[in-house]
């Protein structure tokens, strides 16, 4: 494949998986009666089990060339990307808004990027310095906001979503970094298998979820609200989990990681698009301004990490 051709549909396959992980900051909040853990239990263990039917054709072959190495980092890393991070984004949406955890975790483009910089590769830090700020002050502009239109929430329940954005933000760019390296060294599986791969170990994790979350965890709930709650499950299981996951994993070989991670923006970007239509509103003026501070940071970042710089992809 060319190189044009594989910046190409690379792009692509990192704004479509946007489009749909985007997504996932409205299930929180159409799901506002379910706790955080039944939430991520839910969505996981339909994950779990379409990836499972999915992978079933070809499962014995597939499973005949798993490592122990490859169940390990898999277990690992469906915690990271998957459980840990979907609780403290919940978590974000539920105490502090969809805007507030969507820009907040928008910064992985540059955390990724920071974390999966190695020595002699990329830009250096320093020419970094002038994006960071940007991004900088556009997670101030949207904390101030938070606080100051908190629609009458007390301060520690703001505070606990913040801090619940600030732990998916960690959690997720710890996932990126490590699932591009292991993709780049592990040719054996495509993207489309790795991502199922994951899917039945996030889901069999997810097992361990049912007793905290279902039985000791939360209030009754009526039929109606339960049957919501299974169908945004699997749309957000097979959407965000399968169909964007997959769609991730193919960007991720196809692009440098300088370049991939930048493209999480589009996540923040449909999120945001989302937000506001469910809200029926237009962006406040902190809110806006953040947008394009971030927007502008992560450009400017981008500019810096393509021009001239001589970058592998990750095949």
């Amino acid at each position: 494949m060319t190189e044009p051709r594989r910046l190409t549909l690379g792009l692509l396959c990192g704004l479509i998986a946007g489009a749909f992980w985007g997504g996932v900051f409205l299930a929180p909040l159409l799901l506002a009666d379910f706790t955080p853990l039944q939430m991520t239990a839910g969505r996981y263990l339909a994950y779990g089990l379409a990836s499972l039917v999915l992978l079933a054709p070809t499962a014995l072959a597939v499973f005949g060339r798993m490592t122990a190495r490859d169940w390990r980092d898999l277990a690992l890393l469906s915690l990271l990307g998957n459980l840990i991070y979907y609780v403290g984004l919940a978590v974000a949406v539920q105490n502090a808004g969809v805007a507030a955890a969507s820009l907040i975790i928008g910064l992985l483009p540059v955390t990724v990027t920071l974390v999966g910089a190695k020595p002699g590769e990329g830009v250096p830090i320093r020419r970094l310095a002038a994006p960071l700020a940007l991004l900088a002050a556009g997670v101030v502009c949207i904390n101030v906001d938070v606080f100051r239109s908190g629609e009458g929430a007390p301060a520690p329940r703001l505070v606990l979503g913040v801090l619940g954005a600030v732990l998916a933000l960690a959690c997720w760019t710890l996932y990126a970094v490590w699932n591009a390296r292991r993709l780049a060294a592990t040719p054996s599986f495509s993207s489309h298998e790795w991502s199922l791969l994951t899917g039945v170990v996030t889901g069999a994790l997810s097992l361990v979820l049912i007793i905290p979350a279902f039985l000791l965890g939360g209030a009754g709930h009526v039929s109606s609200a339960w049957t919501l709650f299974w169908g945004v499950s699997l749309a957000v299981a097979l959407g965000a989990s399968v169909i964007g996951n997959g769609l991730w994993n193919a960007a991720s070989r196809l692009l440098p990681l300088s370049l991939s991670g930048q493209l999480i923006v589009f996540e923040t970007l449909f999120a945001l698009l989302y937000g506001f239509l469910h809200e029926g509103r237009w962006p406040r003026p902190l809110e806006s301004a953040a947008i394009a501070l971030m927007l502008a940071g992560v450009l400017w970042s981008v500019s810096l990490h393509r021009p001239g710089v001589p970058v592998e992809p990750a095949t």
